[in-house]
């Protein structure tokens, strides 16, 4: 990179995304020599930056926070404002862009004064947000959790499950996830010896005290697909496997990937696997696909079906009222 200024961004840009990194590795990335990256350095020092560096062996470079917030084009209320607006963001006030709130908010809470932290905090304190209809998440907990994944820093934390129970988990953090105005967390989790789902409104996570490790690979499907397949077979009491006599194309454009597991079986039919927290209302969301199919197990899910098939054809046959003329 030949331009200063657009190496200086590109440095500053690479600071912003790990909480540490080798002098060596910023140079491999920059393709530009040790003493090259160590003068940038002390340019954004002197533009009012604070990174700092460590020597010898592992040493490297550290964007950390300062007495005064470094230039960003914002003067201090507007700092106070983003952040603020940040918060909310992540905790749902704003649909779409939860999980991106949050990766900005640890950018900024990263380099923000002590003095302008404390204007954030009282004004997260004191003000009420309007209900969100679930479960809320505090945002502290939040910019933790994605700073550990960022890292790669191994996370501490007490989890209640679903049933009450009370556990203590170590995991490797992969990814934050917002679905549904929730948060979850895919993690590694190192006693089970692979990859886990939790609620981070669940989660009573401890200090951060590592140690570092390398990245995982995520899972073979990828984060969103895997949350899926979680949340929509894993995490319900009610399962079932059902045959739709349409192609596993057509299923999936009429259910999405929010309900369940599409299975090609051959070009005119396929399997949908999936699950919920009442067989009721499991055959209700069925009915509506208005495709053929036959249920494979389990057998209560026939039932409840038959039942709804009676009671729609006597709806069906009763004599329609006399109307007024």
């Amino acid at each position: 990179m030949k331009a200063t200024s657009a190496r200086l961004l590109r440095l500053l840009s690479l600071l912003q995304t790990r909480k540490d990194w080798p002098g060596a590795e910023l140079s491999d990335r920059l393709e530009v020599s040790p003493r090259t990256v160590r003068r940038d350095v002390d340019r954004l020092r002197e533009l009012g930056y604070p990174i700092q560096a460590t020597m010898g062996t592992g040493g490297g470079y550290q964007l950390g926070a300062g007495a005064t917030l470094p230039p960003l084009l914002l003067d201090d209320d507007e700092a106070v404002a983003v952040a603020v607006g940040l918060r909310t963001a992540a905790q749902g006030g704003v649909s779409g862009i939860e999980e991106t709130s949050v990766r900005a908010l640890a950018k900024l809470l990263q380099v923000l004064p002590s003095r302008l932290r404390r204007r954030v905090d009282a004004l997260g304190s004191f003000t009420v947000p309007m209900p969100a209809g679930g479960p809320t998440v505090d945002s502290d907990t939040l910019t933790l959790v994605a700073s550990a994944c960022r890292d790669s820093e191994i996370l501490r934390f007490d989890y209640e499950s679903s049933d009450g129970t009370a556990s203590r988990r170590i995991v490797e953090p992969h990814r934050l996830v917002a679905r549904g105005r929730r948060w979850y967390l895919v993690a590694w989790d190192t006693a089970r010896d692979d990859w886990r789902t939790f609620r981070v409104d669940r989660m009573e996570p401890l200090t951060l005290t590592g140690p570092r490790v390398p990245p995982r690979d995520p899972p073979e499907q990828g984060v969103a697909t895997y949350l899926a397949e979680r949340m929509n077979v894993h995490m319900w009491p009610h399962k079932a496997r059902v045959r739709l006599l349409v192609s596993a194309e057509e299923a999936r454009d009429r259910i999405g990937w929010d309900y369940g597991r599409v299975e090609p079986v051959d070009e005119h039919s396929c399997v949908l696997l999936c699950a919920g927290d009442s067989l009721f209302y499991m055959a209700c969301y069925l009915g509506m696909l208005d495709v053929d199919m036959e249920v494979e197990e389990p057998a209560e899910l026939r039932e409840h079906m038959a039942r709804l098939s009676t009671r729609f054809r006597r709806a069906s046959s009763a004599p329609a009222p006399a109307g007024n003329d």
